[in-house]
């Protein structure tokens, strides 16, 4: 008797080729490339103060970035445009894995965040976005008298 498996013998190399398929634009996906997770990479985390992001964006000018709250949901989004140089009919690219042209990048935060103390720092090619937590949402230790 036949017997034939209704998944994959690899379902996340499957679930893979299926994503890919599905992408219908560059533009906003959200696998650009076949680098996973999109561009700019991100870290995410929180501490009780505030929600701590990290975007590794390299050669992007900063002027170009534009980041926005709301609703509770952080966007990061802009372009990169790459630069080749001069080139000629006898000239060729090879390889071109540097991801170019408009991205977006979301992030639901907490209800707990104070949204008008938002600060973002760019250096060495790092976004530091640092999220507040509201006064009135962080633990504090009442005195038994």
């Amino acid at each position: 008797m036949f017997y034939r498996s209704l998944f994959p013998r690899d379902l996340f190399a499957e679930l893979d080729r299926l994503q890919r398929a599905l992408q219908w634009s560059d533009e906003f996906s959200p696998s650009i490339r076949g680098v996973r997770g999109g561009f700019p990479a991100m870290n995410v985390g929180s501490t009780p103060a505030a929600v701590e992001i990290y975007a590794f964006a390299p050669g992007i000018d900063p002027a170009s970035i534009e980041v926005v709250i709301e609703k509770g949901v952080l966007t990061i989004a802009g372009s990169r445009e790459l630069d080749y140089g001069a080139s000629d009919e006898k000239s060729a690219i090879h390889i071109d894995e540097r991801f170019s042209g408009r991205f977006r990048r979301v992030v639901s935060l907490p209800d707990d965040i104070d949204a008008d103390a938002v600060s973002a720092k760019y250096r060495d090619g790092v976004l530091h976005i640092t999220v507040p937590r509201r006064a009135a949402a962080l633990p504090r230790r009442i005195a038994i008298q």
